[in-house]
Protein backbone atom coordinates (compact mmCIF):
# COMPACT_ATOMS: atom_id res chain seq x y z
CA UNK A 1 0.00 0.00 0.00
CA UNK A 2 1.52 3.34 -0.35
CA UNK A 3 2.86 5.52 2.43
CA UNK A 4 1.58 8.45 1.96
CA UNK A 5 -2.12 6.92 3.31
CA UNK A 6 -2.23 6.27 7.32
CA UNK A 7 -3.17 2.84 7.72
CA UNK A 8 -5.32 3.77 10.62
CA UNK A 9 -7.43 5.98 9.18
CA UNK A 10 -7.61 4.52 6.01
CA UNK A 11 -9.04 1.01 8.00
CA UNK A 12 -11.35 3.14 10.19
CA UNK A 13 -12.85 4.17 6.66
CA UNK A 14 -12.96 0.80 5.20
CA UNK A 15 -14.75 0.18 8.60
CA UNK A 16 -17.15 2.99 7.84
CA UNK A 17 -18.03 1.11 4.31
CA UNK A 18 -18.39 -1.99 6.45
CA UNK A 19 -20.91 -0.56 9.13
CA UNK A 20 -23.24 1.79 6.74
CA UNK A 21 -23.84 -1.81 4.46
CA UNK A 22 -24.23 -3.49 7.46
CA UNK A 23 -27.13 -1.23 8.55
CA UNK A 24 -28.23 -0.28 5.39
CA UNK A 25 -28.52 -3.30 3.56
CA UNK A 26 -28.24 -6.07 5.58
CA UNK A 27 -24.39 -7.49 4.76
CA UNK A 28 -21.76 -8.85 6.85
CA UNK A 29 -19.41 -6.84 8.32
CA UNK A 30 -16.47 -8.51 6.47
CA UNK A 31 -18.40 -8.43 2.87
CA UNK A 32 -18.73 -4.28 3.37
CA UNK A 33 -14.78 -4.73 4.52
CA UNK A 34 -13.77 -6.72 1.36
CA UNK A 35 -15.53 -4.24 -0.40
CA UNK A 36 -14.40 -0.80 0.87
CA UNK A 37 -10.47 -2.39 0.61
CA UNK A 38 -10.91 -3.18 -2.51
CA UNK A 39 -12.04 0.28 -2.95
CA UNK A 40 -8.73 2.17 -2.06
CA UNK A 41 -5.90 -0.73 -1.86
CA UNK A 42 -2.90 -0.13 -4.20
CA UNK A 43 -2.49 -2.74 -6.37
CA UNK A 44 -6.21 -2.89 -7.26
CA UNK A 45 -6.29 -6.29 -7.56
CA UNK A 46 -5.67 -8.55 -4.79
CA UNK A 47 -5.80 -12.51 -3.60
CA UNK A 48 -8.20 -13.30 -1.00
CA UNK A 49 -5.20 -14.51 0.98
CA UNK A 50 -3.99 -10.42 0.73
CA UNK A 51 -7.65 -9.04 1.56
CA UNK A 52 -8.39 -11.29 4.71
CA UNK A 53 -4.94 -10.08 6.11
CA UNK A 54 -5.52 -6.43 5.24
CA UNK A 55 -8.66 -6.68 7.14
CA UNK A 56 -8.20 -9.15 9.85
CA UNK A 57 -10.72 -11.76 8.14
CA UNK A 58 -10.78 -15.61 8.35
CA UNK A 59 -9.46 -16.91 4.95
CA UNK A 60 -12.48 -19.07 5.36
CA UNK A 61 -14.56 -16.18 5.53
CA UNK A 62 -13.55 -14.63 1.67
CA UNK A 63 -14.75 -17.57 -0.40
CA UNK A 64 -18.37 -17.01 0.18
CA UNK A 65 -18.34 -13.27 0.42
CA UNK A 66 -15.71 -12.80 -2.64
CA UNK A 67 -18.73 -14.74 -4.29
CA UNK A 68 -21.36 -12.81 -3.26
CA UNK A 69 -19.63 -9.71 -4.13
CA UNK A 70 -19.05 -10.91 -7.76
CA UNK A 71 -22.46 -12.63 -8.16
CA UNK A 72 -23.99 -8.63 -7.46
CA UNK A 73 -21.34 -7.56 -9.98
CA UNK A 74 -19.27 -4.77 -7.40
CA UNK A 75 -16.21 -7.59 -8.08
CA UNK A 76 -14.12 -9.48 -10.78
CA UNK A 77 -12.24 -12.50 -10.12
CA UNK A 78 -9.34 -11.89 -12.32
CA UNK A 79 -6.74 -15.26 -13.48
CA UNK A 80 -3.40 -14.33 -15.23
CA UNK A 81 -1.66 -16.82 -17.33
CA UNK A 82 0.67 -19.23 -15.29
CA UNK A 83 -0.21 -17.82 -11.74
CA UNK A 84 -3.30 -20.65 -9.75
CA UNK A 85 -3.93 -17.41 -7.36
CA UNK A 86 -7.04 -16.29 -8.55
CA UNK A 87 -7.36 -12.02 -7.71
CA UNK A 88 -10.15 -9.74 -7.50
CA UNK A 89 -10.89 -6.33 -8.13
CA UNK A 90 -13.82 -3.92 -8.76
CA UNK A 91 -15.78 -4.25 -11.46
CA UNK A 92 -15.34 -1.21 -13.80
CA UNK A 93 -18.34 1.09 -13.53
CA UNK A 94 -19.20 -1.06 -10.23
CA UNK A 95 -21.32 1.12 -8.82
CA UNK A 96 -23.38 1.44 -12.23
CA UNK A 97 -23.26 -2.42 -12.50
CA UNK A 98 -25.16 -2.72 -9.21
CA UNK A 99 -28.25 0.51 -9.88
CA UNK A 100 -28.91 -1.04 -13.26
CA UNK A 101 -29.12 -4.69 -11.49
CA UNK A 102 -31.47 -2.76 -9.14
CA UNK A 103 -33.69 -1.10 -11.87
CA UNK A 104 -33.85 -4.52 -13.21
CA UNK A 105 -34.86 -6.11 -9.76
CA UNK A 106 -37.26 -3.04 -9.50
CA UNK A 107 -38.71 -3.80 -12.60
CA UNK A 108 -39.04 -7.38 -11.98
CA UNK A 109 -40.58 -7.01 -8.98
CA UNK A 110 -43.63 -4.80 -10.39
CA UNK A 111 -44.03 -7.41 -12.94
CA UNK A 112 -45.38 -9.84 -9.63
CA UNK A 113 -47.12 -6.40 -7.95
CA UNK A 114 -48.71 -6.15 -11.31
CA UNK A 115 -50.18 -9.21 -11.25
CA UNK A 116 -51.27 -9.16 -7.61
CA UNK A 117 -53.34 -6.33 -8.37
CA UNK A 118 -54.99 -8.21 -11.05
CA UNK A 119 -55.90 -10.74 -9.04
CA UNK A 120 -56.98 -9.04 -5.86
CA UNK A 121 -59.08 -6.30 -7.90
CA UNK A 122 -59.94 -3.02 -5.79
CA UNK A 123 -60.10 -4.74 -1.94
CA UNK A 124 -58.15 -3.60 0.82
CA UNK A 125 -55.47 -6.32 -0.24
CA UNK A 126 -55.03 -4.88 -3.52
CA UNK A 127 -54.32 -1.17 -2.18
CA UNK A 128 -51.96 -2.57 -0.06
CA UNK A 129 -50.26 -3.75 -3.30
CA UNK A 130 -50.57 -1.03 -5.23
CA UNK A 131 -48.85 1.20 -2.23
CA UNK A 132 -45.78 -1.37 -3.11
CA UNK A 133 -46.14 -0.61 -6.22
CA UNK A 134 -46.54 2.93 -6.60
CA UNK A 135 -43.46 2.95 -4.50
CA UNK A 136 -41.09 0.28 -6.62
CA UNK A 137 -42.32 2.81 -9.54
CA UNK A 138 -41.20 5.87 -7.97
CA UNK A 139 -37.66 3.79 -7.32
CA UNK A 140 -37.51 2.46 -10.92
CA UNK A 141 -38.18 5.69 -12.57
CA UNK A 142 -35.53 8.13 -10.28
CA UNK A 143 -33.02 5.18 -10.69
CA UNK A 144 -34.02 4.95 -14.32
CA UNK A 145 -33.62 8.69 -14.57
CA UNK A 146 -30.07 8.60 -12.90
CA UNK A 147 -28.70 5.90 -14.62
CA UNK A 148 -29.26 7.71 -18.06
CA UNK A 149 -27.89 10.80 -16.59
CA UNK A 150 -24.49 8.88 -15.66
CA UNK A 151 -24.53 7.47 -18.86
CA UNK A 152 -24.58 10.83 -20.75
Amino acid sequence: MNDDVDRERLMEWVERIASHLAATDGLPPVTGRILGWLMVCDPAEQSAGRIAEAIGASRGSMTPNLRQLTAVGFLEKVNRPGSRTALYRLTENAWQVVVDRQVAALAAFRAITSDGMALLGNGERAHRVRQADHVMERLQRALSREAQEERS
